[in-house]
């Protein structure tokens, strides 16, 4: 179903990626996916990671999932205050160029009426 607030953020590929066991979690987790997911292909994707922590471990990817909002959220904030910052620099710079320049034609139309 789609809604106003939809939004398409795109496929993630690295949840297609295929996980190797380079460690002892790592092999873990790919031992226990595998076993409850029984991929045909006897491969174990991110993606098989993720569904598997979901439904047993659902408490942990919430904790990673809040984290990961909360930072984000806080780094937006940053990212407008850093922006009106910029927005209002610009505005005061624009505004004394204009007082210069206005100023400039002010001594040049008084200098011709003097001539």
């Amino acid at each position: 179903m789609n809604t106003d607030t939809d939004m398409d953020l795109g496929d993630n590929p690295t949840l297609r990626e295929e996980v190797t066991s380079t460690n002892e979690l790592k092999n873990f987790l790919v031992g226990y996916a595998g076993e409850k997911l029984k991929p045909e292909d006897n491969k174990v994707t991110v993606e098989m990671l993720v569904e598997t922590m979901a439904d047993d471990f659902p408490e942990f990817l919430m904790a990673v999932a809040e984290e990961n909002y909360i930072r984000g959220y806080h780094q937006a904030l940053t990212d407008v205050d850093e922006g009106e910052n910029a927005l209002k620099q610009e505005m005061d710079r624009r505004a004394k160029e204009a007082k210069t320049t206005k100023g400039k034609k002010s001594a040049k139309g008084k200098k011709r009426k003097t001539s």
